[in-house]
């Protein structure tokens, strides 16, 4: 595992982050500004808070100076951080519903259909995607979804026999977003993060997560890690909460950037993100989703995620989606990706820097156990609830 110090985004002095760390005494906001870490506790007691307090990162006040943030040393957490008390970096939102946008690139959009049509058999999967590749694959990525063309194109498949409800979401109207994770309950950088022991297919997800406050405004944005069960998935859709939401399955940080004029929702529509898997059988598998490839613009996602029928008081962080689905294969010919326990992922790109996490089995992680009771007990101990 890289240090933090390698993991920040380029020239991070000039940017303006967001974390969560704990000192010893519980969850502590923080920003990050000139190499300087502040504690915010005292201006507003979470992230939720923040944003909805201060509507650009040009206002957030000045916080108690912690020091430069090379010297913290901060861990992550984990059981190791745990036992030694050292500082720990914390995944960086805490209040906020955690959203994801699936089906939202072309390439993921047909290794779901292929999904549904194995069900689950990944063994399979390869003699389906040679057959729909060279049918569906141009088509998926030249149609606006909810076109006058993509609905010509819907008109097409089902005559073929080739819809799928992944087409549905990913060229009609309406956009496939679901709640990933419980509130409170995501990993941050450098921790362990989990897939289900029974699970014989499955993969990372990187993408770019979008933060918003309560009112639906995006304010910045950080990495993040959707891993997703395929055989789970494949079998039904209607296992999705299977298939997403399992102890640490949701990765998120280092850091929140904040949007100013040198980092702008431009920045994450022409950002490449890139994949770097490594595994203790020596295995290596690299790969990269270029956000120019997104079928769906993130402001429409966010515009899908929030409004009269959605309200989110505390704000949100929405998976923009990812274009990775890996397909090369690890063990056996024919039988593509599937994660082993010890894998160490990194999900890269240079304006909110690198996600770092090692793979194992949901069921022996740390547990989660400091959910919202516990945060609000912890604040009004420390006088920091008004």
């Amino acid at each position: 595992m890289n240090s933090l110090n390698t993991c920040l985004p380029d020239a991070w002095q000039d940017a303006v982050l967001l974390g969560r760390i704990d000192l010893g005494d519980g969850p502590t906001p923080v920003v990050i500004r000139n190499g300087r870490v502040e504690d915010l506790s005292r201006i507003a007691p979470t992230i939720a808070d923040l944003l909805n307090s201060f509507t650009s990162s040009e206002s957030i006040p000045t916080g108690i100076d912690l020091g430069l943030l090379h010297a913290m040393q901060l861990s992550p957490r984990s059981m190791q951080a745990a036992s030694s008390r050292q500082p720990q970096l914390l995944t960086p939102t805490d209040l906020q519903c955690i959203k994801a946008a699936g089906v939202t690139f072309a390439a993921s959009t047909l290794e779901r259909v292929i999904e549904e049509r194995a069900r689950g058999d990944l063994a399979a999967a390869e003699r389906i995607r040679q057959t729909l590749a060279t049918r569906i694959g141009s088509e998926l990525k030249s149609v606006r979804p909810g076109s006058e063309a993509a609905s010509k194109l819907k008109t097409a498949l089902i005559a073929d026999g080739l819809w799928s409800q992944y087409l549905e979401v990913a060229i009609g109207p309406d956009a496939e977003v679901f709640t990933k994770a419980p509130v409170l309950s995501t990993v941050g950088w450098g921790d362990v993060i989990g897939v289900r022991a029974d699970s014989h297919w499955n993969n990372p997800e990187p993408e770019v997560v979008l933060i918003c406050d309560g009112q639906g405004r995006v304010r910045g944005a950080t990495l993040g890690n959707d891993v997703n069960l395929r055989d789970f998935e494949g079998r039904s859709a209607l296992l999705l909460g299977k298939a997403k939401d399992n102890n640490a399955s949701c990765a998120m940080g280092p850091f929140i950037r904040l949007f100013d004029e040198r980092f702008t929702l431009d920045t994450i529509r022409n950002a490449v993100i890139h994949l770097d898997i490594r595994g203790e059988d020596g295995f290596v598998l690299r790969g990269e989703s270029s956000m120019q490839l997104m079928s769906r613009d993130p402001l429409e996602l966010v515009g899908q995620t929030v409004g009269k029928h959605h309200q989110y008081p505390d704000g949100f962080a929405l998976f923009l989606g990812t274009m990775f689905a890996p397909i090369q294969d690890r063990d056996v010919a024919g039988q593509g990706f599937t994660h082993k326990t010890g894998d160490r992922v990194r999900v890269t790109t240079p304006s909110l820097g690198s996600l770092e996490n090692t793979v194992m089995h949901c069921d022996a992680v740390p547990p989660w156990t400091f959910g919202v009771s516990a945060l609000m007990r912890n604040l009004t101990a420390r006088g920091l609830l008004k």
